[in-house]
C-alpha cells in the first residue's frame, strides 16, 4: 500500500504554489515564547486587534455557576445557524477580539451568527480552565441558540489551539450526551501535547506546552491531548493543515484515527502552506477559506 500526500492534495492547488513560496520567502517562520517572560513581552507589544464593521456585541453567558465572556456577530437577515469559535495563539496569547474581522466576514458570507470565546489563557489559567470555558460556551448555545438566533443549526471549530479546543469540546458534549452540535472546522489543531507520539515530539520543546499544561499529572489526558481519545460519536469534521505545517503529522494522525472510530473526515492539504496560513493574504489561503465557507454552508444547511 502506497501512501502519497500529493495524492491527498486538490490538483487545482498547485497552481497557487509558487506565489504562496514567494510570499513565505519574505516571511520566514517565528517560534513563539520560550518562557513566561519572553510571554509577557510579547503580550505588551501585541497591537490592539482591528476593529470589525459593524462591531459585535459583548456578554457574560453563564450555565449554572460557570461564566464565560463571548463576542457575538450577528449577520443583517435571518440566521441559518451558528457557528461557535475559538481563537487560537497556543493557549496562552490571543482573544476573541483578534478573530473580529475574520469573524465578520464569516457571518456576511454565510449569515450566520458568529459566537467567539475569551477562554482563559495560560500560564496564569492552565488546563482545564479554556477546556472549561469553551465547554461552558457550548452548552450555552445548545440551551440558548433557538429561543436567542431562531436558529437550532449548530456548528463549531477553531485555529490553531483553538482547533485542539474544539475536539475536546466535542468530546466533553458526547460525554454529557448532548448533540446539538452537527460539526466542526479544525485549522491546523495540535492534539499531543504530551509529546509522546512521533507527531507530537516535533514540538517538544515549546514552552506552550509547559504554559497550558501546568501541573496536569498526565499530559496525556484525553482532555488535555485528544490524540489519545476514544473519539466515537464526534460528529462530521473538516480538518485544514498545511503541507509544511510543523503539525502536518499531527494532524494527518488525528484525521485517520478520527475515521477510524467512524467520524466523517474531510482533510483538506494545502502545499507549500505553513502554520497559521489560512490568517495570510495570499490565494491558498483564499481557497482555503472558500473551502471552509462551502463546507459550513452544507453543514449547516442540511
Amino acid at each position: 500500500m502506497r501512501f502519497e500526500l500529493p495524492a491527498l492534495i486538490d490538483p487545482e492547488l498547485w497552481a497557487l504554489v509558487d506565489e504562496s513560496r514567494a510570499f513565505y520567502a519574505e516571511r520566514p517562520p517565528g517560534r513563539g515564547p520560550n518562557g513566561v517572560e519572553e510571554l509577557r513581552a510579547v503580550r505588551a507589544a501585541a497591537l490592539e486587534p482591528a476593529v470589525s464593521d459593524p462591531p459585535p456585541t459583548s456578554e457574560l453567558v453563564a450555565v449554572g455557576d460557570r461564566r464565560v465572556p463571548v463576542r457575538i456577530h450577528t449577520p443583517a437577515g435571518t440566521p441559518t445557524g451558528v457557528y461557535l469559535e475559538f481563537h487560537g495563539g497556543g493557549f496562552y496569547i490571543g482573544s476573541a477580539a483578534g478573530s473580529d474581522i475574520r469573524n465578520r466576514r464569516l457571518s456576511d458570507a454565510l449569515g450566520v451568527v458568529v459566537v467567539s470565546v475569551d477562554y482563559r489563557l495560560a500560564p496564569e489559567h492552565p488546563w482545564p480552565a479554556a477546556p472549561e470555558d469553551c465547554e461552558t460556551a457550548a452548552l450555552w448555545l445548545a440551551d440558548h441558540a433557538e429561543s436567542r438566533f431562531g436558529t437550532v443549526q449548530l456548528a463549531l471549530g477553531g485555529f490553531s489551539a483553538g482547533a485542539t479546543l474544539a475536539v475536546t469540546t466535542f468530546l466533553r458534549l458526547r460525554d454529557r450526551g448532548i448533540t446539538a452540535f452537527s460539526g466542526g472546522v479544525l485549522q491546523f489543531g495540535t492534539y499531543d501535547l504530551a509529546a509522546q507520539t512521533p507527531a507530537g515530539r516535533h514540538i517538544c520543546d515549546e514552552y506552550f506546552l509547559d504554559a497550558y499544561a501546568g501541573t496536569a499529572p498526565d499530559r496525556a489526558d484525553p482532555d488535555l491531548s485528544p490524540a489519545f481519545a476514544e473519539l466515537v460519536d464526534i460528529p462530521p469534521v473538516l480538518i485544514v493543515i498545511g503541507s509544511d505545517d510543523i503539525l502536518l503529522e499531527d494532524n494527518l494522525a488525528m484525521a485517520t484515527r478520527l475515521s477510524a472510530a467512524g467520524v466523517t473526515v474531510d482533510l483538506r492539504i494545502y502545499p507549500a502552506s505553513p502554520h497559521g496560513f489560512t490568517g495570510h493574504p495570499i490565494p491558498m489561503a483564499d481557497a482555503a477559506v472558500d473551502n471552509i465557507d462551502s463546507w459550513l454552508r452544507a453543514l449547516l444547511n442540511s
